[in-house]
């Protein structure tokens, strides 16, 4: 599903040229689940985000679906991102003024689908993700684990083929945590949705099918 076939980045910060990713090499299977670990600065959020095409590499070719993204014109790039890749952060940036239906559908709009349909979708994977009771609640009503469960929702209405979660459990406690990454394993196994979350909590990304670890850019240990 996706290749990343010598991936470098670098950022200037004033005269210095740091370097965050330096050549890495990772295939993502169709219906896998991958965890990605490492310390603070080790170039996991970079990683994620130039495997969703949210930005590019300095040096090296991403392929989704044997497709080079750097091919993909801006159009093609926003459909593959609204529509083929779903995204949850740790921060969620649900909307405050809106309830869990309406942060939920927002992607469909953007698609413009319907809003009669738009709104059936959205109230079918909130119910996937065991919030049917909880969808004119706004944002300030719900809890961080409902929060990040809209989140989820958000990101999974387009029925995209590949789920992005950078440190989706890192404002939860432990057991809210990992009812996450349970609700993952389960739309992971169930639907064959392929998952690939960034977290720092070795217990969580163990629960996954395959685990990597990034040390100062490199990919250090797979298994």
């Amino acid at each position: 599903m996706l290749v990343l076939d010598n991936v470098h980045k670098s950022f200037r910060h004033n005269q210095l040229m740091i370097h965050v990713l330096k050549g890495i090499d990772l295939v993502v299977q169709q219906a896998e689940s991958l965890s990605i670990t490492g310390a603070s600065g080790a170039g996991k959020s970079t990683l994620l985000n130039i495997m969703g095409a949210l930005e590019p590499p300095s040096k090296g070719m991403v392929r989704y679906e044997n497709r080079s993204v750097s091919d993909m014109n801006e159009r093609e790039l926003c459909k593959l991102r609204n529509q083929d890749i779903g995204f949850v952060f740790q921060f969620h940036h649900l909307l405050p003024e809106f309830n869990a239906l309406e942060n939920t559908l927002i992607p469909a709009l953007i698609a413009r689908i319907p809003k009669r349909k738009a709104t059936e979708m959205a109230r079918d994977i909130l119910a996937k993700v065991g919030l049917e009771g909880r969808i004119n609640h706004r944002v300030g009503e719900l809890s961080g684990g409902e929060q990040q469960r809209v989140a989820i929702a958000r990101a999974l209405i387009m029925r995209p083929k590949l789920l992005l979660a950078d440190e989706p459990t890192g404002n939860l406690d432990m057991v809210t945590g990992e009812a996450i990454i349970d609700l993952l394993r389960q739309l992971n196994r169930d639907a064959g949705l392929t998952v690939v979350i960034v977290t720092h909590n070795l217990k969580l990304a163990n629960k996954m099918s395959r685990q990597m670890e990034l040390v100062d850019g490199r990919i250090h240990l797979e298994r």
